[in-house]
């Protein structure tokens, strides 16, 4: 018997001694957990760039192909993403989402050794800005001038970019929400008073602050709070730098909801003449809301989101005239991050009748707004790689400062001066899909699909099989249609048929 061929591994984890081999190994497997009984794995589910699909067109049989929206153009990979941040509050990632208690226990039990060793950098505590119930979290806290608060942010984003060997970072507010800046003349109006009203100490919010770190050092900025970060002197920093930014408020459970009913109402032309929204949840979000000003940023950031529905449609309204809409949150810390929503809206009908909708929504706040979060970060990145050039202006450029691409992901959305507010949310989407599809030769989704309306449909789809059935409605006596030669298929309900024999064409 012929001997064992011999080899040698050379490698740092592998020691060859006189009587044994010693090899230092790594065994890694994947965890998953049971929740309620089932078996749950790690997904990306809310997330529109990972779960959700578009139509790329019609297969030879004249069938929608769909595939996934990431498939559309090259984008970064999530689990590419390398993070870092800033907090008031010092407890390391662990610690943070045990506070929290958003994640099922045996699923932090799990995350544990890979949250632990992540503790967030210090970060600008400007107590006016917040409620006054924050005060307890803040042990972690840049000290010094604004000025010198502004610095020490540019010095951690570049800190970051260099030891993580980074191509870009995207900077994304997530902080508590804080009170409206008051815009005034020489403070806050222009890049060059926004820039000195830092150097001298005055009035600027943390969020704003953070704003214009990231555009000086070049990064995209992304607003998930509902106050007026990005005031007219940090745009005009963003329009001069050519850097992205984006905003306001992740538009994640009731509102998302509303922008979709609102819009099905008045399309259907329904007069909605009253729109009644009620939430109260228990986490620290609720609690920082439970202040007067603080949620006064929150309520303006809902209440908008109907107005371009209502301007689409004078038949139903008057010019001025709008639905009653009032916005309720309350703190009730028992139910923590499960919020719950109600909502009523009031319609007016023919003949002077009224349609009224109650709604009743319980939102994982947090496990809603992290998809969102990613979601943001990879289509800024994409848009950073997307250049165009038009008949009349040959020269290659890229998207406005002001992103308004992303509005189908905020409440309240950022657009360029002068241009459409767009909140249902079938339109945002369809802007983030049609310009996708743009960048790759597709024309828009138009939904027309006119190929299945005609009266003589051209050769590419007539049945590929003898007997294949077309719809038909049964007739209004007698019996009722039967499939042809066995076919036992029905369109929404209906009973198919054979349709009609067409000549060539």
């Amino acid at each position: 018997m012929e001997a064992a061929a011999q080899f040698l591994v050379e490698s740092p984890d592998v020691v060859y001694g006189p009587e044994a081999i010693e090899a230092r190994y790594e065994y890694r497997t994947t965890r998953v957990s049971r929740e309620g009984g089932a078996l749950k794995e790690a997904n990306y589910y809310g997330s529109l760039t990972q779960a959700g699909t578009v139509s790329l067109g019609l297969d030879a049989e004249g069938q929608e192909v769909f595939v996934p929206f990431n498939a559309l153009l090259p984008m970064v990979a999530p689990n590419d993403l390398v993070f870092d941040g800033w907090d008031i509050s010092s407890l390391n990632l662990a610690e943070a989402m045990r506070r929290a208690q958003v994640l099922d226990w045996g699923l932090q039990e799990q995350l544990w050794p890979h949250m632990e060793g992540l503790r967030p950098r210090p970060s600008v505590y400007i107590p006016e800005f917040i409620a006054s119930n924050q005060s307890a979290r803040a042990d972690n806290l840049i000290p010094g001038t604004r000025a010198q608060q502004l610095e020490q942010i540019r010095r951690d984003i570049r800190d970051f970019r260099s030891s993580a060997e980074l191509d870009k970072v995207i900077v994304l507010w997530t902080a508590n929400t804080e009170r409206f800046c008051d815009v005034v003349p020489g403070l806050n109006d222009t890049a060059e008073n926004l820039l000195r009203t830092i150097e001298l100490g005055l009035e600027v919010s943390p969020s704003t602050l953070f704003a214009v770190a990231s555009i000086l050092e070049g990064c995209a900025f992304l607003n998930g709070s509902p106050q007026n970060t990005l005031v007219p002197g940090a745009l005009e920093l963003a329009w001069q730098r050519r850097v992205f930014v984006g905003g306001d408020d992740f538009k994640s459970g009731q509102t998302k909801v509303k922008s979709v009913l609102v819009d099905f109402l008045i399309s259907s032309g329904l007069k909605t003449m009253s729109i009644v929204s009620y939430n109260h949840l228990g986490n620290n979000d609720g609690r920082n809301l439970s202040a007067p000003q603080q949620f006064r940023s929150k309520e303006v950031s809902k209440s908008s989101v109907v107005d371009d529905m209502v301007h689409s449609n004078p038949v139903l309204y008057a010019p001025g005239e709008k639905p009653d809409h009032c916005v309720v949150i309350k703190y009730v810390p028992y139910v923590g991050d499960s919020k719950r929503a109600l909502d009523e809206y009031t319609s007016e009908l023919m003949l002077g009748g009224t349609n009224t909708l109650v709604l009743h929504n319980t939102c994982e706040d947090s496990l809603l707004a992290a998809p969102i979060m990613l979601d943001l970060a990879l289509l800024t990145e994409l848009c950073q790689r997307v250049s165009f050039c038009t008949d009349d202006d040959p020269e290659p450029q890229t998207f406005h400062p002001v992103l308004s691409l992303l509005s189908f992901l905020f409440k309240a959305p950022l657009v360029p001066p002068g241009s459409p507010v767009v909140n249902a949310l079938f339109r945002q989407r369809s802007c983030i899909e049609n310009i996708l599809r743009a960048c790759v030769g597709l024309p828009p989704q138009s939904h027309m699909l006119l190929e299945h309306k005609m009266e003589r449909p051209g050769p590419r789809l007539q049945p590929a099989v003898p007997g294949a059935c077309a719809c038909a409605a049964p007739p209004k006596k007698g019996p009722a249609l039967t499939a042809p030669d066995g076919c036992t298929g029905d369109a929404n309900g209906h009973p198919q048929a054979q349709g009609p024999q067409t000549p060539p064409t």
